[in-house]
């Protein structure tokens, strides 16, 4: 298997399409908000979870591919929308609820540029490069 950190990275996206994946994301945000206002949750749990996703950092003591592995798991549309569906299915407020606020998340992080991780580390996004290295180097893209 070849050593993906030390090949260049592919498949960022810039330009409009950038734009729109980041808009997206922000209007996830602002619908699982308003929804999760709509629902009557409460916004003390609210507060507590909506930054849980980010414990997923802690995979990058592992290495930036470990880290990766982990951060994507938990920002990838595939389990909140498996337990929301479960919530629904189930009929379990607890459950939707947590769904909500797990893609609230996941939107805000889009919206602010924030997308999936390459092996390379944690500042290689396919939405484009961050962190204070996204300012230099050939791989920054325009918003």
């Amino acid at each position: 298997m070849a050593d993906t950190a030390s090949q260049p990275i592919t498949g960022t996206v810039s330009g409009g399409p950038r734009t729109l994946l980041r808009l997206e994301g922000l209007t996830l945000f602002a619908g699982m908000t308003l929804l999760y206002a709509v629902w009557g949750g409460y916004w003390w749990i609210y507060a507590v979870l909506f930054l849980a996703p980010d414990l997923s950092f802690l995979g990058y003591l592992a290495g930036p591919r470990t880290g990766a592995i982990v951060y994507n798991a938990a920002h990838s549309y595939m389990a909140p929308m498996a337990l929301m569906t479960s919530g629904f299915a189930l009929a379990s407020p607890l459950t939707l609820s947590i769904a909500m606020i797990w893609l609230a998340h996941i939107g805000f992080d889009r919206t602010l540029g924030y997308g999936l991780k390459y092996f390379a580390g944690f500042g290689f996004t396919h939405l484009g490069r961050i962190g204070k290295e996204a300012k230099v180097g050939p791989d920054t893209s325009p918003v």
